[in-house]
C-alpha cells in the first residue's frame, strides 16, 4: 500500500518507519527543509532507540521525505496527519495545523483517501476536519481518528508490537484500508478496536489520565509515608500485588511529565469545562504533580542547612529515561528552584544535555547551570547528590568513589531506584521519596 504521513517529528516518523519497515510505500511530508536533509542523510533530528536503524534501513526505497505535499499525496490510499498539537494557554489543544493539513489535502487529492488523524486531538476534532474536508474535496475523503499509543524511549517496539489499534470511523471502506495497513502488526490476535470516532479521541486522553493518576496517587502515598516513616516500596509492591491494580506506574518520584501527560491532561480538563463536565480526578493529578519536587526541595534544605552557596550535583534531565525529551521536566523544574534559591548547580544525562541547554536558555538561567558528560566528576566537591531520571547507568554506581569525590554525604533519590543500603554503606546519607532516610 502508499501511504503519505504528514509531520515528520516523533508521531510521525516513528509511524512511516515502521509502516515502512513492513513493505509499505511511505513518503513523510514535513514543512522543515533542514530536518528533511538530516533525515534523507540518515540523521533522526531527536534520540528514540532502534528508530535511526529504520530510517536507515528502509530509506530512500520505501520511506521517502519531502516538502511537496501535492506530489507526496498523489495515488496514496491514506494520509495521515501527525502534526504538533501544543497547548493554548488555557489548556486546550491548538488544532490549527491539524486543520490546515486536512484543508490543503482536500484541496490537493488527485483520488479517493482515508485522511487519518494520528496527532493526539481532542473530542470533537474529526468532526471539525470532516467539515473542513467537505467543504474542500473534490474527491471521496473519509476521516479517521487513530490515536497512538507510544511510549517515548520504546516508540518503535510499542509500534511494530501493539497491544491495541484504535480506529475510529464511519467508514467501512476507511476501515478496510487501516485493517489491510495494520495487517503486519496484528497478526498474533485480533489488537483492533473499531469505534466511533468520538470514542477514538476520547480513548486517548482517558488512557493517559489514567496513568498520570496513578503516579499522583503513588506520590501522595509516598508524603503520607514519609510523615509516618513507613516505606513506600513496601506500600508499593503490596498494593501492586493486587491483579486488579498491578505494579506499573506505582512508582512514586518527582512526578511525571513530558510532552503528553501534562498536556493531554489539560486538554481533558478543559474539554470537560466546555462541555460543562468536571473532570476532577484529572485536574486533582494535575495539581498533585507539582507536590514531589516541593518535598524534595524541603528535605534538601532540611538536611543541608539551606541551599544557598551549596553545590548540587544532579543526575538526569530528561524527563524518563531512553530519551533526550526535557519537555516538563521534573529535573528542570528541580534545577531552576535550586538555582533560585543560590544553589551551584551541576547536570548531566546521556542524551538530553543538548534539549536541556536550550530549555536552560529559555528559562534564562543556562549561564547558572554547568552540564557535563561525565557523571562522576560533577560530583567533585558536590555538597549533595540528586537522582532525577532513573537512567541505568546511575542505578548501581561506584558510591565509594561518589563519596570520596563530594565535599557532603547526602544523596537524594528523586526516583526511588537506588538499593539504600548500598548508599549508607559507603558512608553516604541516603533519602529517597517516601523511603527511611539512612545514614
Amino acid at each position: 500500500m502508499r501511504i503519505a504521513v504528514v509531520g515528520s517529528g516523533y508521531v510521525g516518523l516513528v509511524a512511516g518507519a515502521c509502516f515502512a519497515d513492513v513493505g509499505t510505500d511511505v513518503v513523510c511530508v514535513d514543512v522543515d527543509e533542514g530536518k528533511l536533509e538530516k533525515l534523507r542523510r540518515g540523521e533522526v533530528p531527536f534520540f528514540e532507540p532502534r528508530l535511526d536503524d529504520l530510517v536507515k534501513r528502509n530509506h530512500p526505497d520505501r520511506l521517502r521525505f519531502s516538502s511537496n505535499l501535492a506530489d507526496s499525496i498523489a495515488g496514496r490510499k491514506a494520509v495521515f496527519i501527525a502534526v504538533g498539537t501544543p497547548p493554548n494557554e488555557d489548556g486546550s489543544a491548538d488544532l490549527q495545523h491539524v486543520l490546515k493539513v486536512a484543508e490543503d489535502v482536500a484541496k490537493l487529492a488527485t483520488n479517493d483517501l482515508a485522511l487519518v488523524t494520528k496527532s493526539t486531538v481532542p473530542v470533537g476534532t474529526n468532526k471539525k476536519v470532516r467539515e473542513v474536508v467537505a467543504k474542500h474535496a473534490k474527491h471521496r475523503i473519509s476521516v479517521v481518528s487513530n490515536p497512538e499509543f507510544l511510549k517515548e524511549g520504546d516508540a518503535v517496539n510499542d509500534f511494530l508490537k501493539p497491544d491495541r489499534i484504535v480506529v475510529g470511523t464511519d467508514s467501512d471502506e476507511a476501515f478496510d484500508i487501516l485493517a489491510r495497513l495494520y495487517a503486519p502488526f496484528n497478526r498474533q490476535r485480533n489488537r483492533i478496536h473499531r469505534m466511533s470516532p468520538e470514542s477514538a479521541e476520547i480513548v486517548k486522553y482517558a488512557a493517559n489520565a489514567m496513568l498520570a493518576t496513578k503516579i499522583s496517587f503513588m506520590n501522595e502515598i509516598a508524603r503520607l509515608c514519609d510523615v509516618v516513616g513507613a516505606d513506600v516500596e513496601d506500600v508499593r509492591l503490596a498494593v501492586g500485588s493486587d491483579e486488579r491494580i498491578g505494579l506499573q506506574f506505582l512508582y512514586p518520584g518527582l512526578g511525571f511529565g513530558g510532552s503528553c501527560f501534562p498536556k493531554d491532561l489539560r486538554a481533558l480538563v478543559h474539554t470537560g469545562q466546555e462541555l460543562g463536565v468536571k473532570m476532577g480526578v484529572a485536574e486533582a493529578a494535575t495539581v498533585a504533580n507539582e507536590a514531589p519536587v516541593r518535598l524534595l526541595l524541603e528535605h534538601m534544605e532540611k538536611d543541608l542547612g539551606g541551599l544557598a552557596g551549596k553545590a548540587v550535583a544532579v543526575w538526569g534531565l530528561a524527563f524518563k529515561p531512553r530519551t533526550d525529551d526535557v519537555r516538563e521536566a521534573p529535573a528542570l523544574k528541580l534545577i531552576e528552584h535550586l538555582v533560585n534559591k543560590g544553589a551551584s548547580v551541576r547536570a548531566t544525562d546521556p542524551q538530553a544535555r543538548e534539549t536541556a541547554l536550550v530549555r536552560l536558555k529559555e528559562a534564562g538561567i543556562a549561564e547558572k547551570v554547568a552540564l557535563s558528560a561525565d557523571y562522576y566528576e560533577i560530583c567533585r566537591g558536590a555538597d549533595a547528590l540528586v537522582v532525577a531520571t532513573e537512567w541505568n547507568q546511575y542505578r548501581s554506581p561506584d558510591f565509594e568513589r561518589i563519596r570520596e569525590l563530594m565535599r557532603g554525604r547526602h544523596v537524594f533519590d528523586g526516583r526511588n531506584c537506588l538499593v539504600p543500603e548500598s548508599v549508607k554503606d559507603a558512608g553516604l546519607c541516603y533519602r529517597g521519596m517516601g523511603r527511611p532516610a539512612l545514614g
